[in-house]
Formats: structure tokens, sequence, C-alpha cells
């Protein structure tokens, strides 16, 4: 194993395992599109919900099934009918639906069985329980249309669903369901996975789907200028909304957008939109800081706000590479431990990303400003900013006029921000006496209007 590798591989790791903390217990509804299986993801999707499992998460898997109910449909020379965004299920179509989903209900099942040696499967065990966990109705008639054999979820039986994932099991659902005088519906995958999320409380609603996520310009395509946002508070996903055209087909913006809100207003915490063109994609969304598709929420999950004791070890893990380096003066747990309501934090989906520590010298009306540390996984994004804000607002909330640093290779990112170089006998006597002469640190001072 080459130098290299353990280079990158260590430094990775210790980041992701935070996210395997967080997220260990967890429930998540994940919806894939028929077109994911179509375009054969299949394997690549099985073997990161299996070893999303693995790591502590309770998983449930809704098919979707579009482009093989209509494959079918073809076969017997019979045309697929939509209005409203929802599929026309006549007697046909609703054979085709149900011959689609007992095909592809094999095929996952199937892909959740391989343990083929040096594969990311090899020695896993995924149980896969489907049931009637679904009661439905008929859509009936709309705006002169009869959709027939399409339905609507009426009922989720939340309490079955949460009996299997407590014993083990990866929960499998085809988007129908049942009458309760046995009258199969075909269902839509979206509304099937919103339902299921929202009856069980579920952490996660994720869809994997044709569409990259939603663009910092919905009106407009996904593009370089216009790249996915990452984080769309449910305020301006409504908005968004109710300004977009009603979606007809997937691939409109609004189709799983409208989705992921409704699910958000129901309690829903996080609301993912993914592409499954991008191999790894739930990966990469669950276990990187920004993901790669949207995620709407009910607020920004990122916050500037006061430490507690339950943040030393954040803290701890956060500041130790820099004081490895001699970018930071090396501190103690116990130092730590002492002054933790001195820090202040940005948390970020329960991650510490950054920190920085207030020191007052009332009697020369001044503080420091020490241990301003931000993430390189989130560098340049604003955090620094953030905490020089937040301790500028606490120091002024006391009284203080100004506060100061001590620094030894960011000295010119303090002075884009207001500070000016002084020398170190202008320091308050009580931090002179502890200033280390041989570390050479400058001093620089931003006075607080």
């Amino acid at each position: 194993m080459s130098a290299v590798f353990n280079f990158t591989f260590v430094p990775w790791f210790r980041s992701v395992a935070p996210y395997i903390h967080t997220h260990r217990g967890k429930t998540f509804v994940v919806g894939i599109a028929g077109e994911a299986i179509a375009a054969g993801k299949l394997p690549s999707i099985a073997q990161d919900l299996a070893l999303i499992q693995s790591m502590g998460v309770k998983v449930v898997l809704v098919h979707g099934f579009r482009p093989q109910v209509n494959e079918q449909l073809r076969a017997k020379g019979h045309e697929a009918r939509y209005s409203h965004g929802l599929r026309i299920t006549d007697s046909v179509a609703l054979d085709c639906a149900q011959e689609a989903a007992g095909q592809l209900r094999y095929e996952i099942e199937a892909a959740f069985s391989q343990g083929l040696p040096n594969t990311p499967m090899a020695g896993s065990t995924v149980r896969i329980l489907s049931g009637n966990f679904i009661t439905a109705r008929p859509v009936g008639v709309v705006d002169g249309i009869d959709f027939q054999h399409s339905g609507l979820v009426r009922k989720v039986d939340a309490t079955g669903i949460r009996r299997a994932l407590d014993g083990g099991s990866m929960v499998l659902l085809s988007p129908f369901g049942f009458s309760p005088t046995g009258e199969a519906f075909n269902l839509a995958m979206e509304e099937v996975a919103t339902s299921v999320a929202v009856s069980i409380q579920a952490d996660k609603l994720i869809f994997l789907t044709e569409v990259p996520g939603v663009a910092m310009d919905p009106s407009q395509p996904v593009s370089e200028d216009n790249p996915v946002d990452t984080e769309l508070p449910l305020d301006v996903a409504r908005k968004w909304l109710a300004q977009l055209s009603a979606p007809q087909q997937p691939i409109d913006t609004a189709f799983y957008l409208q989705h992921c809100v409704k699910a958000c207003e129901a309690g829903v915490e996080r609301n993912h939109i993914l592409p499954f063109s991008v191999d790894g994609a739930l990966l990469l969304e669950i276990y990187v800081h920004d993901g790669i598709g949207t995620m709407v929420i009910d607020e920004k999950l990122e916050s500037v706000r006061e430490a507690g004791v339950d943040d030393i070890g954040g803290i701890l893990q956060l500041i130790e590479p820099f004081e490895r380096d001699g970018t930071l003066v090396k501190r103690s747990r116990t130092e730590i431990e002492r002054d933790i309501h001195q820090y202040t934090v940005v948390e970020h989906d329960g991650v510490i990303f950054g920190c920085a520590a207030l020191y007052p010298y009332p009697e020369a009306r001044t503080a420091e400003m020490a241990a301003l540390t931000v993430s390189p996984q989130s560098q340049g994004q604003g955090d620094g900013e953030k905490l020089l804000k937040r301790i500028e607002h606490r120091a002024r909330a006391i009284g203080l006029d100004s506060i100061f640093v001590l620094t030894t290779r960011t000295m010119h990112w303090f002075i884009k921000r207001g500070f000016q170089p002084v020398s170190p006998d202008w320091l308050p006597e009580a931090r002179k006496k502890k200033y280390n002469w041989d570390r050479k640190s400058q001093v620089l001072v931003k006075k607080l209007g």
C-alpha cells in the first residue's frame, strides 16, 4: 500500500467519521426513479445502500417503474397516457405495472443478495422485507379525466414499517397500494416515498432522479454559471414552487421539489434531490460536507453559536492539525474544558467546522480573539467572517472597545478585515506577561465602533 494512499485515506476517513456517528440509528426513505434502474445503476446503488445500512442507518427503499411500465405497454402495442403529471392506468396499464413491479422486486432483491469476495457487499447480509404497508384510494375523475386504476395513498402502516426496520430489515416498497376491498391501485413512487417519510417521521427523504437538483436560478438549466443550490431553505423552495410551472414530467424542476416541500412542511427535516448519473451520489450527499444535490430544509443547517461542554471533542478534533503544524499554540483538553464558554463555534448538521475564543481583559477594555480555526473542508465559504462578527458582537456586549489577535501566519487576513498591527508592548499587562517572544507573533488590533 503506497504512502500516498495512506496520506489521503486517513484524513478522508477521519473527515467522514462524524457523519457516520451522526446518522447511526437514523431512518432514511430513499426513492429511486425507475430510470435509474433502466440505466443500469441498480448494482452500484444497492452496494451503497448496503454500506449505508451497515453503518447503522435504517432504510426504506421505494422504487419507481415508469420506463419499465412504458416498455411493457409498447410491447403490447398500447399507448402510455398521462395527465396532471400522473399515469392514467387502464386495465392493460395495470397489468403492465404489476408485471414490471414483480420483475423489479426480483432484480432488487437479487442485487442485495450479492456477496462476492472483493466487492463492497462481501460478507454483508441485507434482509429485504416487503408487504402490504400502503392502503390506497382511487384518484377518480379530475377535470373530466378518469384515472381508472391510478391511486393515491390513503394510509401508511407506520407501525409495521418501524417494526421491520427495528428488526434489522431494509423495507422495500413498490408503488402499489390496495383498498380495503383488495383492489390494486398504481401509485406514484414520489407520493409513496413522501407519504412513508412523513408517516414514520424519517430523518431524511432522498430522491435519486434524472435531474441534478435545483439550480440557483430554477427557471434556467443547471450550468457552470447556474450551479445546483445545495441547501434550499423551505421558504425559498415555496417561493420557487409558486413561480414555476406546474410539473408534468419528472425532468420538470418542480416535480420532485413539490414532494420535498410537502415532506419538509410535515416534519421531515432533510429532503434531497440527487442525480443517479453520478456514481456514489448517495454516499457523496450523506457523508460529505456540501453534498452534490439539493437539500430542502426548514432552516439553515449551519449555525453560529456559543460552545458548550458537548462541543469539547469537536473543538479538539478541529484545532489539533493546526496545533501540529504550528499555526496555533497548543491547548490542552483541560484548558479548553475550563474555557469552553469563551468559545464560539460554527456547526453544520451536528459537526463543528469552525471555532474561536474570546478572552476579555476588562481593565484595558479589550479582549483577545484566540484559536480562530476553520476546517479545510469549509474554508472559503465565509465561516471565518461569521466567527469574527460573532466575537465582535460578544466583545461589544460586555462593553469593550477593541479586540486583538496574535498570529504568525494569517496577518493579511486580519488586516483585510480592519485589524492594525501594533507593538507587543501595546498588550494588556496580564497578556504581555504570557507573550512568547521566541514565537514572534504579530499583534493586531481592531477598534470596535
